[in-house]
């Protein structure tokens, strides 16, 4: 794929999360090429599970927290890991951090970060590749419904735990299967609008936690 840029703009529409209606965003919508895709078309071109195309209720959650309480990045590195469309990003830029990395391992989310940014004026790093492993250079880490699959969750948690020895992890999530029983800490919590076509109820409980070790 040569312009993934060009990709997502193909595939998407100008959107507003349910529960964001100060950010507009490039989502699928049941009109879109990317919604209607088989499984078997997107991998016979050599395309993930677009993941980056849909306003996770995580997302949103984490979201909403920070544009309702801003002095929470205010000021601060902010690192959204795995990113998806970058709305965590988006919101952190909008409410004053000094500086917001977001993280993903597909290409097309990557671009879909940078076009999401730049659709809402503002600024957002973006990194490309597995953060997993490095050495802490954030004040805050935010993690938007990242325990739906236990390689997933098994590869990032030891990770996400030792870096809140040395900064604050939040987590969002909204009921999956994965999340772990211990060392996390609830301080908020939203209900989300979402859509049968990506879950399987019109709506979720998305419960916000700090990580700690």
């Amino acid at each position: 794929m040569r312009d993934p840029a060009s990709f997502v703009r193909a595939n998407t529409l100008r959107a507003t999360p349910s529960l964001i209606p100060e950010m507009s965003l490039y989502l699928a919508a049941e009109i879109t090429p990317i919604w209607q895709a088989t499984e078997r078309w997107l991998a016979e071109n050599n395309v993930a599970p677009p993941f980056w195309a849909f306003a996770w209720a995580g997302g949103q959650g984490l979201a909403r927290y920070i544009l309702d309480h801003p002095d929470t990045v205010a000021g601060r590195r902010i690192l959204d890991f795995a990113a998806g469309c970058g709305l965590v990003s988006i919101a952190c830029a909008m409410a004053g951090a000094l500086s917001v990395e977001a993280a993903e391992i597909d290409p097309l989310s990557v671009a879909a970060v940078q076009l999401n940014a730049e659709l809402n004026g503002v600024v957002v790093n973006t990194y490309l590749g597995d953060v997993v492993g490095t050495t802490c250079r954030w004040d805050l880490i935010l993690c938007g419904d990242v325990c739906y699959e236990a390689p997933m969750t098994e590869h990032i948690m030891p990770w996400l735990i030792s870096m809140s020895e040395q900064t604050e992890v939040w987590l969002a999530d909204p009921g999956r299967s994965y999340l772990p029983s211990q060392g996390l800490t609830r301080f908020a919590r939203y209900i989300v609008p979402t859509t049968l076509e990506i879950e399987d109820r019109s709506e979720r409980e998305v419960v916000l936690y700090r990580v700690s070790g």
